[in-house]
């Protein structure tokens, strides 16, 4: 049986996430899109809510076409907010329009949002080598300065904690502890890209 970590329930939708897409160096530009949206959904609830509604708002968003979103008039906004299939947090539906704009204007100044993004990182994922889940952080001085970078560009929910679990979602930060299968292969490769930066475990800032 496979050893994975602890977070991760037997739920279906979660084992396939957990083993196929948390922590791989992401570079694609509509998949960073998402993935930055959905992270501010799960604000106070929790992941597992998010992947079971992700179909629903891929229809929604025009499968997170950053440019469509952005063009959203208020009455899709408003269509939004009425769909059952969508968590419907009306300041969180109403972050979309700006936060997508935000993604374009990005796009607009360094090429691809993903150029801007792995700046962040030094352009190569950091491989962390927790041993336990108590260990991994839920925010670091690096999530500190996207949060605020992003927030100065005209994002909304970007805090901290939200940002740290975003570059481990994209694989900038690959915090799978060293006991579950998945950190081995991840520690091993970086997606084609940048050579992986190693790091050793370092204790947890007081909260």
């Amino acid at each position: 049986m496979l050893q994975r970590c602890a977070w991760c329930t037997n739920d279906s939708l979660y084992l396939d996430y957990h083993d196929q897409e948390w922590g791989v160096p992401l570079h694609d530009e509509r998949r960073l899109f998402e993935l930055l949206i959905l992270e501010g959904m799960q604000a106070g609830l929790s992941w597992l809510t998010v992947l079971r509604k992700r179909e629903n708002y891929r229809h929604a968003l025009e499968h997170f076409e950053p440019a469509r979103v952005a063009g959203f008039s208020d009455a899709q906004i408003q269509a939004l907010l009425n769909n059952p299939g969508l968590i419907r947090n009306k300041r969180k539906i109403e972050a979309l329009r700006p936060n997508a704009r935000a993604f374009l204007s990005i796009q607009e100044t360094f090429g691809r949002f993903a150029d801007y993004l792995w700046r962040f990182v030094d352009g190569a994922p950091i491989i962390n080598h927790w041993r336990y889940q108590i260990e991994v952080p839920i925010s670091t001085a690096r999530s500190d300065t996207l949060s605020k970078d992003l927030k100065a560009r005209g994002f909304q929910f970007v805090g901290s904690t939200i940002c740290y679990a975003y570059l481990q979602a994209a694989g900038l930060v690959m915090d799978h502890t060293t006991d579950c299968f998945r950190h081995a292969q991840l520690a091993q490769t970086d997606g084609g890209h940048a050579t992986a930066r190693l790091t050793q475990p370092q204790p947890r800032p007081a909260e």
